[in-house]
Formats: structure tokens, C-alpha cells, sequence
């Protein structure tokens, strides 16, 4: 049979009819009418619940530690017990989390969202003094650190109460160990069940601070809707790629056992959303690290027989570069999905020839869309590497100009979003909210364009956009170009200032370890496949890593920055 032998029509009239995984229902949502799935569980506490039937599997296995479902719903719960007996907290009050991807993590989250208070993940890499202020800003009782972020936060003056794990508690503050013991007696704790919340899908359940590469975070306020219904979209693409080649609909997800190597953390949406939060509802085991390290990544593949990898496209890149070199065992794996920051189309191919058994998968969002907006793979994916797919079934999409009104297909202008997914807003900011979220459709600050079956293509940010001379110049075209060149291993590009055209085009560019290009030879290589005016004028080698925040995303204005203050330019 040919492929594909559906069309993108007829694969999602399919995939949302009545009985169908994706079917909806119109539904009021604050005010917003969305189209919100069926077959969607009501709250997070209703998937916490659940995933006790997963008894003794694993959910987390962190180096030698393994906590099994069973383990995390008691220590969970007995949190969730603590929150309400010994801190006095009520449905709604706020619990922040700032460690690394710690065991600890996942229990103190899900006992927090259990008894209806609202979990807030802190980027456990910021300043002592943001993580302060966003402490303040969210109002947080509790907080709960690691000893890293322990010294941090301990100088600060604060009203929230310092619970701390894997290391001694200090004055002032309270060891975790001592609300619901050491891991080994997990699973000996008590069953006594935590008192119902009384919940509803339109509750808040979370608030996510942006991970923007400028400015300062903003606290993307979600609800159990908005969670739940990213739930249901991390499994469309999968569902997608079946019906387009011939196979019948499939039903509810699998909780057959599963095996994923996590290394983003936590407190992004794509670590919380779209992995940890459908692990619990069907039965995955989470691997997880440390740190990040090529090899030791590699190890646990083959030892732990991993299934899956959730990955930022320097990381796939990374993973794709050492299994070129060596001999690795990566048989197991057949999903390779990446998402957070632009990646170059030909990624997509690189992932197959690492993992021969294996689709790659893609998916586009952000936080303030609850994760996935839309999502590419399989069959797709090979045949548009360059798109982030369709748009996931609940979610109306728009591009439209500088007017606000929308482009012809083909056309680009920027990606505005509407749907379930969306949050409520930003905590207290209304401003910014009305700003972002007006009309009830979500300014996404990227440009893109759609073709005529759905697919989205993204090309800049909007702020990332460069003008030469009134012409617009999308960063992410030639990021791509020096990207596929064999020699680069990193690009980023960003508008140089220029008296004559205002801007012109500078790179980024870290090498390959036996890579050897140069300015003259980059420069001839996009200008042999690039119009003219998109050539580099100026490039900065870079021998480190580009520096990129917590969620992988490139930080240009630093790169910018660094440029312009260096003795001379290579050009």
C-alpha cells in the first residue's frame, strides 16, 4: 500500500469522531468556549490515583534508586498529608519545587497537586536572586529545595517554609525525611487516603515560569484542563501516523511497559506536561540523570533497554555524533522525539541512521500553550523534516500580519493559537496577560506559515528577526543552511548593526571536533545555497558549547553581545 493511503483530512475526520480517541465537545472553559476532549480524565488527581494500579513497575529510576508506583503514590500522599496537617495549607495555596530531577521531585509535585494546592516548578539554575523573587511572586508556603538550592535561598529573607532533601537540615528549615521518611520505608507508609480537594478541570493546578532567553519570567498560571488536555495531545502524533498508512483507529493509549531517558528537567513543560505527567497515567518508567553526559546516556540506553528519548535538538545532536563514532547499542529505541528550540531538517534523518528501529517525532509549543501545539513524525516527518507538523486536534491555529489579519496559505506572519491547552494567563500580570492572550487567542511571538494540508512551518521568532535594508530575514532559514554544513555542530544567527542597512547577518558557530571550516568557506557555503542578502558577513567560533537556557533555547542576545565586544571580526 501506498503512502500515505489517507489524507490529512481524512485522517483527523477519523481520529475525532464520535467513539474516537480525539473526540470533543464544545465546553466552556472561563469564559473561553474550546473544543475539549472526551475521553480526557477530569483532574490530576484523578490520574494520581490511578497510577497506584501500576503496582511494582518502576516510574523513576534515578542511578541506583528505583521508586515504583506504588512507593511514589505513599510517599506522595504522605506529603500531600504534611501539606494539610502540619503546614495548614488549603486548595489553591501555592507549593514551589526548585532541585534537580531528583525522586523527590515527582513526589512532592504530585502530593502537592493531590490535595488541590497549585505546583510551582522553579528553573532550578537561576540566581539566588530570581529564585527569591519568583518565591515572592507566586506567593509559595512551602518550597521545597535540594542542597544546591538550599544555599541559595537560605540567605534570602523569606515567609515560605524551607523543606529540604539530600542534604541536613538547617535552622529554619525542615528535612523531608522527617514528613514522610527515608526512601527505603516507602513503601511501608501509610494508606490512609488524602481528604478530597473537591477539584474541578478549570482549577489551577500549576504555574510555569517562562524560560525566555530575555526579560524577566513570567508565571504562566495552568490549569488541570490545560494539562489534561496536553495529556491526550502527546499521543496524537503516534495515533496520526497509524491512520495515514491504512491502520484502523486505534483506541486508548497503551500502558504496556514502557522505558524513557529523560535529561530535561522537570520544571520545563516538555519534561512536566508531556513526559512525567503521561508516565503516571500509563505506566512508564522515567530514566533519569545527573547530569547530562553522551556516554553515560548511551550505557543506560543499551543496560536499561530504553524505548523512548525526550530530547533538545543539541542533545539529539550530540547523541547522533558519538553513535557515529563509535560502536553503541541503540537497537531498543524506536521513538526519538525533540522539541524546546529549533531544529535543523536534517536532524530528522541523522536520528534514523543512529537509531535505525526508530521514528523521529517533533513537537512545537510553549509554555503558555501547556506543551504541544502541534507535532510531526514517522512518515511525516521524513517526508516535510522541515515542519513541526499539524496541529493537534483541539487547537485553532492563525496566521496573520502585523494588522492582525490573517496571511494567504503559504504566507507567513506570525502563529497565533486558541484552544484547551491554552493557560489562563500570566500570575499577576494582567497586562501582559491582555497583551498575550487577547480575545482569547495566544500571541506566540513566532513567525510561520502553513501550507494547504495543515503542516506549519516555523521561521523566527518574531524578535529574533532581522531587517537589512527593509528586507525580513528569518534566522532560523540559515541556522538550518550552516547546521547541514558536515563541519558545524552549533549555529545560531541574529542581526548585526550596520550604519547603511541598519542590520546584516551575523553567526554563531561552534565546530565539529575534527571540523575545520572557516569564515570564507561558511560564508560560500550558504551563498551557494541562500539568496545573496542572507549570506553571514560576520561569524564568532565559538570552542564552547553556545550557551543556551534550561530548555535549550539558543541565547542570541548574549551571542550578540559577545560579538560585537571582541577585538576585531572575522569577515
Amino acid at each position: 500500500m501506498s503512502w500515505p493511503a489517507r489524507s490529512m483530512a481524512e485522517t483527523l475526520a477519523l481520529l475525532t469522531a464520535p467513539g474516537a480517541p480525539f473526540e470533543m465537545v464544545e465546553t466552556e472553559a472561563l469564559g473561553r468556549q474550546v473544543r475539549s476532549y472526551v475521553r480526557m480524565p477530569p483532574t490530576l488527581r484523578a490520574v494520581f490515583d490511578a497510577s497506584r494500579g501500576f503496582g511494582e513497575r518502576d516510574l523513576l529510576v534515578f542511578e541506583s534508586e528505583r521508586l515504583s508506583f506504588e512507593a511514589h503514590w505513599r510517599a506522595a500522599t504522605a506529603f500531600g498529608h504534611a501539606l494539610i496537617e502540619h503546614f495548614g495549607l488549603r486548595k489553591g495555596d501555592r507549593v514551589a519545587i526548585a532541585m534537580r530531577n531528583y525522586p523527590e521531585w515527582a513526589i512532592c509535585a504530585w502530593g502537592t497537586l493531590a490535595v488541590g494546592a497549585v505546583l510551582v516548578p522553579l528553573n532550578a539554575w537561576e540566581s539566588s536572586t530570581t529564585l527569591a523573587l519568583l518565591v515572592e511572586d507566586c506567593g509559595a508556603k512551602v518550597v521545597v529545595v535540594d542542597a544546591e538550592r538550599l544555599a541559595q535561598l537560605e540567605q534570602v529573607p523569606s515567609a515560605a517554609k524551607l523543606v529540604v532533601t539530600r542534604t541536613e537540615a538547617s535552622a529554619g528549615t525542615m528535612a523531608l525525611e522527617s514528613l514522610i521518611g527515608a526512601p527505603a520505608g516507602y513503601a511501608a507508609l501509610s494508606e490512609a487516603p488524602l481528604p478530597d480537594p473537591g477539584l474541578t478541570p478549570d482549577d489551577l493546578a500549576t504555574i510555569f515560569y517562562t524560560s525566555g532567553t530575555t526579560g524577566r519570567p513570567k508565571g504562566a498560571a495552568g490549569t488541570h484542563r490545560n494539562i489534561l488536555t496536553n495529556y491526550v495531545n502527546t499521543s496524537f502524533r503516534a495515533a496520526r501516523a497509524a491512520v495515514r498508512r491504512g491502520a484502523p483507529v486505534p483506541g486508548a493509549p497503551s500502558t504496556a511497559e514502557r522505558r524513557l531517558l529523560l535529561p530535561m528537567p522537570f520544571f520545563h513543560v516538555t519534561g512536566f506536561h508531556s513526559t512525567l505527567m503521561p508516565a503516571l497515567a500509563n505506566g512508564t518508567t522515567i530514566h533519569l540523570m545527573y547530569k547530562w553526559d553522551v556516554t553515560r546516556a548511551l550505557d543506560i540506553i543499551a543496560r536499561e533497554r530504553i524505548n523512548g528519548l525526550n530530547l533538545v535538538p543539541a542533545l539529539a545532536w550530540q547523541l547522533s555524533d558519538a553513535i557515529a563514532a563509535g560502536d553503541y547499542d541503540t537497537a531498543s529505541i524506536d521513538l526519538v522525539g525533540y522539541g524546546g528550540a529549533a531544529a535543523a531538517p536534517e536532524l530528522a534523518q541523522r536520528m534514523c541512521d543512529a537509531f535505525p528501529n526508530a521514528w523521529p517525532g517533533q513537537g512545537y509549543g510553549a509554555t503558555e500553550t501547556s506543551s504541544l501545539v502541534a507535532a510531526n513524525s514517522h512518515e511525516d516527518m521524513m517526508a516535510r523534516p522541515g515542519s513541526v507538523g499539524t496541529a493537534v486536534p483541539c487547537c485553532d491555529i492563525r496566521i496573520v500580519d502585523a494588522t492582525g489579519e490573517d496571511v494567504p496559505v503559504g504566507g507567513a506572519g506570525e502563529l497565533w493559537a486558541r484552544g484547551p491547552n491554552i493557560v489562563t494567563g500570566y500570575w499577576n500580570l494582567p497586562e501582559a496577560t491582555q497583551e498575550c492572550f487577547g480575545d482569547g487567542w495566544y500571541r506566540t511571538g513566532d513567525v510561520a506559515r502553513i501550507d494547504s494540508e495543515g503542516f506549519i512551518t516555523i521561521l523566527d521568532r518574531v524578535k529574533d528577526m532581522l531587517i537589512r535594508g527593509g528586507e525580513n530575514i528569518y534566522c532560523v532559514e540559515i541556522e538550518d543552511c550552516l547546521a547541514s554544513h558536515a563541519d558545524v555542530l552549533e549555529a545560531a544567527v541574529f542581526g548585526v548593526p550596520e550604519r547603511v542597512l541598519g542590520e546584516v547577518v551575523g553567526a554563531a558557530v561552534r565546530l565539529r571536533e575534527s571540523g575545520s571550516a572557516d569564515f570564507a568557506e561558511l560564508a560560500e557555503y550558504v551563498r551557494a545555497r541562500l539568496a545573496a542578502h542572507k549570506v553571514p558577513v560576520v561569524i564568532h567560533f565559538h570552542d564552547e558549547p553556545l550557551p543556551r537556557n534550561a530548555a535549550g533555547k539558543l541565547l542570541k542576545r548574549e551571542m550578540r553581545t559577545m560579538l560585537l565586544n571582541r577585538n576585531g571580526r572575522e569577515a
